[in-house]
């Protein structure tokens, strides 16, 4: 029964992504090389239990992050390398934020949330917003950021496929709303020698230098970084771009951060907004999924393209085309000055 499979599938899954947590977090994909090692030697040497150490670590393999080979001998398979701490695209810090305490803790509040119609798990779970609780508490907060990185190296990608069939004009200025370290900067400013850019985000995030990515990647002369309040003011570009930021707020604070662009910028001005979009009822789409985490996540939601044209509209822009990469996992929504 089809039916029946996939839906024992869907009942079952989080017992995968909670192997990969414990495997992630027990530091089995570091001690774990390209050559089979025996299972007794990986648990000496992080310190595990022998006998629940190889059962984890054949649930891995059953999962395609390791290989196991006759006995008990394990190596890392291509997938696994990828919650590796060294790997250039590693999905290590993503995978103990998703599947950490915190977050697991959300979802338990989904039904009552949908029952009175009320969002934010958070509040529900800590009293307090994600981003008080990620200032307050140094271990989610560090992990929140180091996951945010992480992610980048996959969006970064996505937003450089994209524009490569618009194209950029050669020496603009473009400015990251919200930008972090800098890791989309980083990369347009080196598919792109001829532009120079900004990144403008909280004071705390920008002034710690020594996480900032600019200098790592080449650009760190066209690159400026500029701490501030993106509801207040931002600094004047010729293109800017918000990458998951909209998603954070309700429709009102959306519209205080575009018109933030709007009066920083000239009449020529272009922006980008880039997010998960909500695709027609027909398509199944990881967005919708995405819309659920940020239900419970805070006060923000995902949108369709038509939607955020609406937001758009309501600060001064005008939608100009929607702009995505061969996968569609993202879109960029492209504005101009109305």
């Amino acid at each position: 029964m089809p039916a029946q499979d996939d839906v024992m599938d869907l009942i079952f899954g989080r017992w995968r992504s909670q192997t990969l947590h414990a495997g992630t977090k027990l530091g089995v994909f570091e001690a774990v090389g390209a050559e089979a090692k025996l299972a007794g030697d990986i648990a000496r040497e992080l310190a595990l239990d022998p006998a629940l150490s190889y059962r984890l670590m054949r649930a891995l393999g059953a999962l395609g992050l390791l290989q196991e080979e006759a006995g008990r001998r394990f190596s890392i398979t291509e997938a696994g390398r990828l919650m590796r701490k060294d790997h250039p695209q590693s999905l290590r810090a993503l995978t103990l934020l998703e599947e950490g305490p915190e977050h697991y803790a959300l979802w338990n509040h989904l039904p009552e949330m949908v029952r009175d119609g009320k969002q934010n798990a958070f509040v529900r779970e800590y009293g307090r917003m994600a981003f008080d609780h990620a200032a307050a508490d140094g271990d989610y907060g560090g992990r929140f950021n180091e996951a945010m990185s992480s992610y980048s190296n996959v969006q970064s990608a996505l937003v450089i496929e994209a524009l490569a069939t618009r194209g950029l004009p050669a020496g603009g200025h473009l400015c990251d709303i919200a930008g972090g370290y800098g890791h989309l900067m980083s990369s347009l400013l080196s598919a792109h020698e001829a532009c120079t850019g900004s990144v403008i985000d909280l004071p705390e995030v920008v002034s710690d230098g020594d996480k900032l990515l600019a200098g790592s990647f080449g650009v760190a002369e066209r690159c400026n970084y500029v701490g501030g309040d993106m509801f207040q003011s931002v600094p004047a570009a010729d293109i800017y771009f918000l990458k998951l930021i909209l998603h954070d707020w309700d429709d009102d604070e959306c519209v205080q951060i575009l018109e933030s662009a709007h009066r920083a910028s000239d009449d020529a001005a272009r922006i980008f907004i880039v997010e998960h979009l909500i695709t027609d009822p027909e398509t199944p789409h990881f967005s919708k999924f995405f819309d659920i985490h940020m239900m419970c996540w805070g006060t923000g939601r995902e949108r369709s393209s038509d939607e955020y044209a609406e937001l758009l509209s309501r600060a001064g822009w005008s939608h100009v085309e929607t702009w995505y990469p061969e996968s569609r996992l993202m879109g960029l929504v492209e504005g101009a000055k109305a």
